[in-house]
């Protein structure tokens, strides 16, 4: 995968890096496995603004993405490697052998042509192979993880995203997550072998804000600006710095941990991530 930057031939274009979309196979979807995706402009069943910053963009049909990986010890090939615009990471299209079409998340270095197959028993740690925690060697880089057996993959989907197994003790695995928590979870979920795919996603610069709004993101106003009506960091005179940052409710921001001290799922996390 590589990025390109332009030539400054337009204003927008000055600072813009593009995708090279090197793995990229095809820019047709598979037209059995796209939904209509309807876009809420922010607005609740009442018509109401709910959420702020959100509408317009460019229109997108959903691809059916196959996270459960349940179709087990069936050999799937890689027919083409695609773009999705709901998410950062590629997708693969697969072939079953009894002639069902699925997408997964790609991983990087996953090829057309390539056989992946996903269960619980005699299938080989490779890239793309989808198994139980219990049956990958320790150290693999895994992604695509479940939290709960059955659930389908939640965690580490996005693009260049990468989860390493660290140990395994009875029926739980400790799995270091890419915010760099450490966890257990239950030995007998399942996870995708490999890197997602799309790593450079990162270097990416749109160059202009009319790409942002394309993604359906309208502007936002910065809180300083604000006044002490609408926001708690609003108001004073110039440019007035002090006070603390926090949100909109007025719960600290930068630092503060929200989290709940009783949560149940506290005695799972091995170690927290690092600030």
């Amino acid at each position: 995968m590589s990025v390109r930057k332009l030539k400054p031939i337009t204003p927008g274009q000055r600072f813009r890096v593009v995708n090279g979309y090197d793995a990229i196979t095809t820019d047709k979807p598979e037209k059995s496995l796209l939904v209509p995706n309807k876009r809420s402009g922010g607005r609740n069943s009442e018509g109401k603004m709910t959420m702020r910053y959100i509408g317009g963009g460019h229109k997108r049909k959903y691809r059916i993405i196959d996270f459960k990986r349940d179709k087990a010890g069936i050999p799937g090939e890689v027919a083409s490697i695609q773009y999705d615009p709901n998410r950062t990471a590629f997708i693969a299209l697969l072939h079953y052998q009894d002639g069902e079409k699925r997408y997964i998340i790609a991983q990087n270095g996953l090829k057309v042509g390539q056989n992946v197959v996903s269960g619980k028993s005699g299938i080989a740690p490779e890239v793309g192979n989808a198994m139980p925690l219990s049956e990958i060697p320790l150290g693999t880089i895994i992604s695509c993880i479940e939290l709960r057996p059955g659930q389908g993959a939640i965690m580490a989907r996005s693009a260049g995203a990468f989860a390493q197994l660290m140990a395994r003790d009875g029926k739980f695995a400790t799995v270091k997550l890419p915010s760099g928590e450490t966890r257990l979870i239950l030995a007998n979920c399942l996870a995708t072998v490999g890197v997602v795919s799309n790593s450079d996603h990162q270097l990416l610069v749109g160059g202009k804000a009319g790409r942002t709004r394309w993604l359906g993101r309208r502007p936002r106003t910065r809180p300083v600006v604000m006044n002490p009506v609408d926001h708690p960091m609003g108001g004073g005179e110039g440019k007035s710095a002090g006070g603390h940052p926090r949100s909109r409710n007025g719960i600290p921001a930068k630092g503060y941990r929200t989290r709940s001290k009783s949560k149940a799922s506290n005695k799972y996390i091995v170690e927290r991530r690092k600030k």
